[in-house]
């Protein structure tokens, strides 16, 4: 396991051939979407989450997404099954030929089997030292730091730009600098809800990071640090030295 941010060098691809698959590991507020579509710009390749394939194939009505609407209309989590079957079925469409990054996925040691058996049954026919084998870049950041990004956090309910009252302040408190709108916070930035979404994490996916390390396969992030910072570890990661 590689740490970034402590002078270690990064992994093997190159920003014109073949990149990923990339998988980024960190806890709600780490910067995964912020990063994730960074990096999606630069190498032209689709950033990939779970939550936006659940809802897009609930809106297109597929099969996968009827039965994944009638789950949750019960009020239950949707299984791996349904979850692993909506991944497979958009890592197999063209523009995912170069690479992907996976922002939310594999959430569990069991996703990541998942995943790594269905990697490897894709690519059977290749030598196995030239099959395609994850990227995975882990993003730690202080818990306080998390707190004050999670909680701070506001948007506007009219052009949905987003604010943070500790690091990014509107100019007049809790009112919007483009069209004069009251700020709102979402429930799920409240503080009670942040720390049970803290403690989901920790149970959760920290072992999938466990599962990645003992593979040789993951890289550390120190996502403390300023913005682009955190981008050119990552690209640092991803077409190592």
């Amino acid at each position: 396991m590689a740490t970034l941010g402590d002078g270690s060098s990064g992994t093997n691809a190159g920003p014109s051939g073949k990149i990923g698959p990339l998988i980024l590991l960190g806890p709600p507020g780490a910067g995964k979407g912020t990063q994730g579509k960074r990096i999606s710009d630069r190498y032209k390749i689709p950033q990939i989450s779970t939550g936006d394939l659940l809802r897009d194939n609930v809106t297109r009505e597929t099969e996968l997404g009827r039965r994944a609407k009638e789950i949750m209309a019960r009020g239950e989590l949707v299984p791996d099954n349904l979850v692993c079957d909506m991944v497979a079925t958009r890592l197999r469409q063209a523009d995912c030929q170069r690479g992907y990054i996976l922002d939310g996925f594999p959430r569990t040691p069991a996703q990541a089997g998942w995943l790594e058996a269905f990697l490897e049954s894709e690519f059977f026919d290749k030598p196995r030292d030239e099959r395609d084998g994850p990227i995975v870049i882990r993003m730690n950041v202080d818990y306080n730091l998390l707190k004050m990004r999670l909680t701070g956090r506001r948007s506007c309910p009219v052009c949905n730009t987003i604010y943070n009252v500790h690091f990014q302040p509107p100019r007049v408190n809790e009112t919007c600098d483009k069209d004069g709108t009251k700020l709102i916070q979402r429930n799920d930035d409240r503080a009670e809800v942040i720390t049970q979404r803290l403690q989901a994490y920790e149970a959760q996916t920290r072992p999938v990071a466990s599962f990645y390390a003992a593979k040789e396969q993951l890289v550390t992030i120190d996502a403390d640090r300023p913005m682009d910072e955190v981008t050119a570890m990552m690209v640092w990661a991803i077409e190592g030295e």
